[in-house]
């Protein structure tokens, strides 16, 4: 076989690194590793590249025995060696003179939206990196924000060095040397000192690093130009009882008090990456982007354009948008850091109203929604059979979304948010009487198969005043005079047999369901709504963009979108953010229903089980009802925590033998359930045990407490 050229080779060891670092630097890109490979390079000293390779040490290196880390530095430094080489590659060698003309790199003027290519820093490679993340221009780079800072701002003499923390040292390079740590690892170890005392510091797997090094030694010294002056922030270790630094982030200073660092001294930025791309180079490509268009030393080649006025900025004590995309980057202070998020966060907010407002103005033209009379005599119907009375706060609720549904010039898009208990369901079940009674129909999406089944039993609840309940595993009809046909509701779930889905999706496509709910199930292809005028989501923040909008999609028309209710007992910035910006309107229930008292939370330790137990007793002996919450149905090997069958045994035969117990657990049939919670309710079961399939929608007034087991497998939301 032929032996290969110098050229050949190099063209091998870019196309190796490349692979290595798609990969993640497995050392596999090479049958029988990279390290033979290099060292049959080594024989290749006549290409100037290959012995700027051996000068800088980069053909010395054991990759293999390299952490991952130090195979990433090790290619970074090899690309960027090999960088000036790069047209070079793609033809054989003619001589010096022309070698120099083609290394010179052609000046070319960067503007703000010029490509990422433009940049000295970015290579090929590091390109297609940044793309990953979405930087394609200059432009993404400005606005490519640190996720964090690390602090290395806090500089000290070596006599101030403490181990354990962060901490930053301008120093002096006395002496650099390459050694060998094993029988393979290199590393670069020098010796660095200040007024205060000496340090030593190690590299370890980056002997290239002695060789950079080392010519700064050198030409301090034929230049009499004086030290050679580092700057070294890291952590301090201690090692044969003493003090070293390990792997410090590293730079040069030509003058330590006027030099900008950008790896050191300072508060470091850390930013979103991906595979294969240091922070290392990040920081670097940024910082010359950042150079380019504001400038940190000299006038900008092409300005980021501020859009607001100066009585704006002014007004609110904002800074300049190139200031504050500059200073978030690079912050002299966590204070300015503040500043600048400031400034931005105020530009993203500010541009989104925008967008929503257009899209409001214009993109919501294009459908509208169906015009509903309020139908208030059914309402009245509805109303007045409940065993309760409105709130004030549902009253204004109810009375905001049929004002909306009732002009269908556009499609409501509305929030409906209310504390626990505060009677969200109502309102939306109102709603849906409404569109029914305009002959549409209607569609409630929950986020799970309990809340849904919660949903269905509740709606049942509610409506049993108005007339006769006929009613099946999935579906319920009522007899609703004033509707001149019965009023059918059917629940659809992933678990829904085959039999009674069929069933269910047949009668919905004719439009026989009045009402259906459901999973992420109503959203499937099959599922047809036809006369879709109304739909209600549940735990809204549960549920994508995408799935609300394929709900609607169930509607009437291509240019017809149903009205849209969202509901939400726990507000999430998301949430706020779009009410906040218009994308929703939004409706408040902001008090409980009369004769709610104050709720008391106590947290009962292990060795206090049994006063738990006999409060609980007290108030059944009161005439008064409680729940017994588990997180599980059966025991678990796995999980340490009472399951509810387990319990339902322990508590009918033991602490509560003189009461009437329960079960009520997600496995149990809907009628099971509904028979349960029925009993519950007309107080022939105490104390019911239960699982979290009575998370939501249970309104049982005369339970007067709650005890939970193993509250720390729930969440916050869950517990509230």
């Amino acid at each position: 076989m032929a032996t290969q050229s110098p050229v050949m080779r190099l063209k091998a060891l870019k196309n190796i690194i490349s692979m290595e670092s798609s990969n993640g630097f497995p050392n596999r890109a090479v049958s029988g590793g990279l390290d033979l490979f290099l060292r049959s390079m080594k024989k290749e000293k006549a290409h100037p590249a290959v012995r700027l390779l051996i000068e800088k040490g980069m053909l010395d290196i054991e990759y293999a025995e390299l952490d991952r880390s130090n195979r990433e530095r090790w290619a970074e430094e090899v690309v960027r060696i090999l960088a000036p080489y790069v047209q070079v590659l793609q033809k054989p060698l003619k001589s010096r003179a022309s070698q120099k003309t083609n290394v010179k790199r052609r000046e070319i003027i960067v503007s703000i939206d010029s490509p990422i290519t433009d940049l000295r820093s970015v290579t090929r490679n590091n390109a297609s990196r940044l793309n990953r993340i979405g930087v394609e221009i200059v432009r993404d780079l400005l606005f490519l924000f640190p996720r964090r800072h690390l602090d290395y701002s806090k500089r000290v003499t070596i006599s101030q060095a403490y181990i354990g923390e962060e901490q930053t040292f301008v120093v002096s390079l006395w002496s650099v040397r390459e050694i060998q740590l094993g029988k393979k690892l290199k590393a670069t170890e020098a010796t660095v000192g200040d007024e205060t005392g000496n340090l030593k510091v190690v590299w370890f797997g980056q002997p290239w690093l002695a060789v950079s090094l080392k010519r700064g030694l050198e030409s301090a010294e034929r230049n009499a130009s004086g030290d050679v002056r580092l700057v070294l922030s890291g952590r301090i270790t201690k090692f044969n009882k003493q003090i070293q630094m390990d792997s410090p982030e590293w730079e040069i200073l030509e003058d330590p008090d006027t030099s900008e660092s950008v790896h050191t001294g300072r508060l470091v930025p850390v930013y979103p990456s991906t595979e294969g791309l240091p922070q290392r180079t990040i920081r670097r490509i940024v910082r010359e982007a950042l150079d380019i268009t504001i400038g940190f030393e000299r006038n900008s080649i092409s300005s980021l354009i501020d859009p607001l006025s100066e009585s704006i900025k002014y007004e609110n004590n904002f800074m300049s948008l190139p200031e504050a995309v500059l200073t978030f980057h690079y912050p002299e202070t966590l204070e300015l850091k503040e500043l600048a998020r400031r400034r931005l966060t105020f530009d993203e907010f500010f541009t989104l109203q925008l967008a929503l407002m257009s899209r409001r103005k214009t993109g919501i033209k294009e459908v509208s929604g169906v015009a509903l009379n309020p139908q208030k005599s059914v309402l009245a119907i509805f109303i007045n059979s409940l065993p309760f009375k409105l709130t004030t706060g549902q009253r204004v609720a109810l009375d905001e979304t049929l004002a909306d549904i009732e002009s269908g010039k556009t499609p409501m898009s509305r929030l409906l948010q209310g504390d626990v208990g505060s009677g969200k369901t109502v309102v939306a079940l109102a709603c849906l009487l409404s569109v029914v009674a305009n002959g549409y129909q209607g569609a409630l999406m929950a986020p799970t198969e309990v809340l849904a089944e919660q949903h269905f039993m509740s709606v049942a609840r509610l409506l049993s005043g108005v007339g006769h309940v006929l009613s099946g595993d999935n579906w319920f009809s009522v007899n609703f005079d004033l509707l001149g046909k019965p009023l059918s509701v059917g629940l659809l779930t992933g678990s829904t047999k085959a039999k009674a889905r069929k069933d269910l999706v047949a009668r919905s496509q004719k439009g026989d369901i009045d009402i259906l709910i459901g999973t992420h199930a109503l959203i499937q292809d099959d599922v047809e709504l036809p006369n879709l005028a109304f739909a209600v989501v549940d735990e809204q923040h549960r549920f994508g963009v995408n799935q609300r909008a394929a709900l609607r999609a169930k509607g009437i028309q291509p240019n017809i979108e149903p009205h849209l209710l969202v509901m939400t007992a726990t507000p999430i910035p998301r949430s706020l953010r779009l009410t906040s910006l218009g994308d929703l309107k939004v409706s408040t229930i902001d008090e409980l229903p009369s004769g709610r008292a104050s709720i008391q939370t106590h947290l009962v330790p292990p060795d206090r089980r049994e006063d738990a137990e006999s409060f609980v007793v007290s108030e059944i002996l009161k005439g008064r009802q409680a729940f017994v919450i588990c997180p599980l149905i059966d025991e678990s090997e796995t999980i340490l925590a009472r399951a509810a069958t387990e319990e339902f045994e322990r508590l009918k035969n033991g602490p509560f033998a003189s009461a009437s117990v329960g079960l009520l657990h997600g496995r149990m049939s809907i009628s099971s359930k509904q028979e349960v919670m029925e009993a519950f309710r007309a107080k022939q079961i105490d104390i019911l045990v239960a699982t979290t399939v009575i998370e939501v929608g249970i309104d049982i007034p005369n339970a007067s407490v709650i005890l939970i087991e193993a509250a720390e497998r729930f969440g916050l939301s869950q517990l509230h």
